[in-house]
């Protein structure tokens, strides 16, 4: 029979942890309120977890108020924690084009100003080059006939404020909840209903 101590528990804990979160990876994108593109994400398969905070900017620490004067450089930012066995970056920048309109410049729907910029972060050569290549056949295929998107070597993420995590969840008759957010999701869950969970 088999005696463990309390070291050992932890230690065989520990391991199982580590183990876990080496399945997943993370993906940063900035493609407008992240409300709406924290909502959108959480729905695909293979998608851990995601949080909305800001990036792209020089500010250290930025609060909301400060990236609303769209002077921290910053953008409206996620960041997606999801199991690459389960779903590619390849698939999530897919999503990120497709469930936005990356041919306007510093704007999504009603929303403008840098801070609400379209923003495709990559943290190695492989995704810039998923990124890029995505952009050529978009371009190609005439999806879009101009691409605005920065495609930005990713340097920090910061968490944005507790109430902003979750907001369409927890604020589902907000008015622009109802009216931009809803119809962009909606109109999401159509377009792929093949990856949602």
């Amino acid at each position: 029979m088999y005696k463990f101590t309390f070291i050992t528990l932890l230690l065989i804990f520990n391991i199982y942890s580590k183990d876990d979160n080496q399945k997943y990876k993370t993906a940063y994108f900035a493609s407008g309120c992240f409300w709406c593109v924290e909502s959108i994400y959480e729905n695909l398969k293979g998608v851990k977890e995601v949080n909305s905070g800001y990036s792209g900017g020089k500010t250290i620490n930025p609060t909301y108020r400060q990236v609303m004067t769209g002077k921290t450089g910053h953008a409206e930012a996620i960041e997606v924690i999801y199991n690459p066995n389960e779903i590619t970056f390849k698939t999530l920048v897919k999503v990120f084009f497709g469930s936005h309109d990356p041919s306007t410049l510093n704007q999504q729907g009603p929303d403008r100003g840098t801070q609400y910029r379209s923003i495709a972060f990559y943290e190695s050569l492989k995704e810039k080059e998923i990124i890029k290549n995505t952009i050529k056949e978009l371009l190609f295929n005439k999806t879009y006939y101009k691409i605005t998107t920065e495609v930005m070597k990713f340097k920090e993420f910061y968490l944005a404020e507790k109430y902003h995590q979750d907001y369409k969840k927890k604020n589902p008759y907000n008015p622009y909840i109802l009216n931009v957010s809803a119809p962009r999701i909606n109109k999401f869950k159509i377009d792929y209903s093949e990856l949602l969970k």
